[in-house]
């Protein structure tokens, strides 16, 4: 009898062991996200829809253009000093692509807002956290799955979503060249895809993730703690706060720094050449992001709000 209750002891204490217990709580992470995943469809379908018309006007412009004989290219001469593109290449060529590139990046962003706003609203407004409260689930495993979703997820499927658009408007681009009779590697040499994703990568990781991660942090607090229209809880009290500051001591400091943590802020890059942030001619400066004291306030800023947001969602229940 002894023997066998040593043999269940063993098993019992076996079953406990730090390494059999160290991937159920990384389970409820991820089947957390992947659950917003699930049911927020708008954040892969919206991109997808846009994807979608920027190739189908990208097919109507090439045909048009390959109608018109004015689809080959043209070497544009220096301008006000300026070495003339690489490879002879036209910047309306490339300026397409740039155009597909913050479309989608534009459209997610959108996408990002209005999920933070409605992630942790949503589930209190139909009931849902409370069957989600009865799973072995903690409110900070909940609310970072939350978090990940615009700061991590979002970004990279728009870089995804960015990349396959591109290389079918190339597609269809190098298709009407190849009909016309014209040089497809000259086209590709000049376009220098490859450095345009880069650009948008970096972009993408700088501003949307880190630049913006205090703008979603404070999204998802507001969506904890309203309890109706959370979209103008989320608003009125930062033009309260502007006002109050023009009133009071004749300034916009607050209204400032609000319009360059929602423009991405002047630390992404130094533009060397063009008008556009993707343009093939910047000059990226990371040491310069990296190094700046809005870019860490700012993520100080995003983990005091997710911990707001986690002891909110602790303590509030169904609306």
């Amino acid at each position: 009898m002894n023997a066998q209750s040593n043999a269940m002891h063993e098993a019992v204490v076996e079953s406990v062991r730090p390494e059999a217990a160290v991937m159920p709580t990384k389970r409820p992470f991820w089947w957390s996200v992947r659950r917003e995943l699930w049911e927020n469809r708008s954040i892969y379908l919206a991109p997808l829809a846009v994807s979608g018309l920027i190739i189908l006007g990208s097919l109507i412009s090439t045909v048009r253009a390959t109608q018109n004989a004015a689809f080959g290219f043209v070497i544009p001469s220096a301008h006000n000093g300026a070495p003339p593109v690489p490879d002879g290449i036209a910047l309306h060529h490339i300026q397409p692509f740039n155009f597909a590139a913050f479309l989608l990046m534009g459209t997610t962003l959108l996408v990002a807002i209005f999920y933070s706003l409605d992630a942790l609203y949503g589930e209190r407004r139909d009931r849902s956290i409370l069957f989600w409260k009865s799973l072995p689930v903690s409110d900070t495993t909940a609310v970072l799955s939350k978090a990940v979703v615009p700061i991590v997820i979002i970004p990279l499927l728009t870089f995804a979503f960015t990349v396959v658009t591109q290389l079918v408007m190339l597609l269809i681009k190098m298709m009407a060249l190849l009909a016309a009779g014209q040089s497809v590697a000259k086209f590709w040499a000049g376009l220098s895809l490859f450095h345009l994703w880069g650009i948008t990568l970096y972009h993408l990781v700088t501003g949307h993730a880190l630049w913006y991660a205090p703008m979603f942090a404070y999204l998802l607090l507001v969506s904890a703690w309203a309890r109706r229209a959370p979209f103008l809880w989320a608003t009125l009290p930062l033009f309260a706060i502007s006002v109050l500051e023009k009133i009071t001591f004749n300034s916009l400091h607050f209204a400032r720094m609000l319009g360059d943590r929602f423009m991405g802020g002047a630390e992404n890059v130094s533009f060397t050449g063009g008008d556009m942030p993707l343009d093939p001619m910047i000059h990226l400066t990371p040491g310069r992001f990296f190094s700046a004291p809005g870019l860490w306030a700012g993520l100080a800023a995003a983990a005091i709000f997710l911990a707001v947001a986690i002891r909110l969602r602790r303590y509030r229940g169904p609306i």
